[in-house]
């Protein structure tokens, strides 16, 4: 009985489970499968969203599997950087055989085996070998970079070839791949996309990062000098334009006005044009607001109520949603150790009779959707927010914030690099092929006999054709002289 031996070498283990295409296989299914949980679930989406869409069992599972943010997981992650290795290993692991073709000196050329290809040409010439060699010469020389002559007892055989380096065009791919792989591991390790409002006149230096309550700190400052949009007739926004200027310690270093798919790039940093608001009328936020315009949603019906308060003043709420009291204003209102500027506080009685504490900061009218996350007697039945305050009657002139996208993806390039050879790749891999050609003649009495052979590793029909092209035009040669 036979024993078969197994290599105890953990490193040749290792090796023999990245060489797997088995493994290719199962990681790329993997990928494919997470993949459409990504496109099936919005990501990137607020804890409320989620909330209300899967529960708070579902919700928790999720949330600490990175569901909703998959593409930046650590397991989705470790799945690229297995794949790239894979990718990596069996392409170093299959290149010695091809580098022992590609990159000989002198070739070695078996006569035996052309002459036993099924598809070779045989032919019979009046002409000498000799004859005939002064025509093969020149006909090679200009279609086959590569050509030996070797002399034999009854005439010669001529060897070329070409395209010898197009062996490489699988492993082009294969760099592509890696490539973009490494890219996009790059961009989840140390890119970033969040979000940031400016009002008019004002500065920041961090955003915060998309489904995250966490800022990222930016390498200069963003200040929006200006705010402009125009509208249609419809009412419907036209275009919005914002002048955007980039500070780096105290000084200007870049100045520009960006509108929707015309950014400002600087440093890496890509800062979009995404949206705008109205910024609720406090002139000053010197005094407490007389009229408080006050934005109602249902979550059961999904309408939106607009109603007028003043502070102090008992509000009923539609549907039967309970009451609303709001008691004071504040200029300055501290969450989480950010100041999110001027909010009102006050009393929301909810239906059930239970009261709450509310609070309604003015820049940031989605406040209140977090609310039940924070404090779970707050009921989701409705939400409210502020979108005006007036000290009077008198009207004031408007004022803007501006909305940006602010993303960097270091590994942008290498993905780009990636997709490129990937394109070089697939054409020498599907449409060039390493060419030998065999032209054997040999004096047979009065006569000659050629026979003319040709290999290739892809294209087999084409490479027939030029077999029978080449032979042709040797017989031919003879009739035209």
């Amino acid at each position: 009985m036979e024993t078969k031996e197994v290599s105890t070498d953990p490193l040749n283990s290792i090796w023999k489970f990245f060489t797997s295409v088995k493994l290719t296989v199962v990681l790329l299914l993997t990928l494919a499968a997470t993949s459409v949980v990504g496109t099936l679930i919005p990501q990137n989406k607020s804890p409320m969203e989620y909330r209300q869409a899967f529960g708070d069992v579902l919700y928790r599972l999720f949330d600490v599997l990175d569901v909703f943010d998959m593409y930046h997981a650590w397991w989705f992650q470790l799945l690229l950087l297995l794949l790239t290795v894979n990718v990596l290993v069996c392409s170093v692991d299959r290149l010695n055989s091809s580098w022992k073709i590609i990159f000989v000196k002198n070739p070695r050329f078996n006569l035996d085996r052309f002459k036993n290809n099924k598809n070779r040409v045989l032919a019979n010439d009046s002409r000498s070998p000799e004859q005939i060699r002064k025509v093969a010469e020149p006909l090679l020389s200009r279609k086959y970079s590569y050509r030996r002559l070797e002399e034999d007892s009854d005439g010669f055989v001529m060897f070329a070839e070409k395209w010898r380096w197009t062996r490489l065009g699988v492993y082009i791919v294969h760099t592509s791949i890696v490539l973009m792989l490494v890219g996009g591991l790059i961009g989840s390790i140390f890119g970033f996309e969040g979000y940031v409002n400016i009002p008019e006149g004002e500065s920041v230096a961090s955003i915060r990062l998309l489904n995250s309550e966490q800022t990222h700190p930016l390498p200069f400052e963003i200040r929006n000098d200006d705010f402009s949009v125009s509208f249609y007739d419809t009412g419907m926004p036209k275009e919005f334009r914002s002048s955007l200027r980039i500070i780096e310690q105290g000084q200007t270093v870049m100045q520009k006005d960006i509108v929707v798919n015309d950014p400002l790039r600087y440093r890496g940093v890509n800062i979009f044009q995404s949206s705008y608001g109205e910024l609720p009328q406090q002139p000053g936020l010197t005094a407490a607001p007389q009229d408080i315009q006050l934005a109602l949603v249902s979550k059961e019906s999904g309408k939106e109520y607009k109603k007028t308060v003043r502070i102090g003043q008992e509000l009923e709420l539609p549907e039967n949603l309970g009451r609303l009291v709001l008691r004071e204003f504040t200029q300055t209102f501290s969450f989480r150790g950010r100041d999110l500027g001027a909010a009102l506080t006050g009393t929301l009685t909810q239906a059930d009779g239970s009261a709450v504490d509310i609070t309604l900061p003015l820049r940031f009218p989605s406040f209140d959707r977090m609310s039940p996350m924070f404090n779970p007697a707050r009921s989701d039945a409705v939400f409210i927010s502020v979108f005006d305050v007036r000290a009077s009657a008198a009207p004031a002139d408007k004022r803007y914030f501006t909305g940006l996208q602010v993303t960097k993806d270091p590994g942008v390039w290498v993905v780009y690099t990636g997709f490129i050879l990937m394109i070089l790749g697939c054409f020498v891999t599907f449409f060039m092929s390493h060419q030998r050609i065999c032209v054997h003649v040999a004096a047979a009495g009065n006569k000659s006999r050629i026979m003319v052979a040709g290999t290739a590793n892809k294209n087999k029909m084409g490479m027939q054709r030029k077999v029978q092209h080449i032979a042709e035009t040797l017989v031919d040669s003879a009739r035209q002289n």
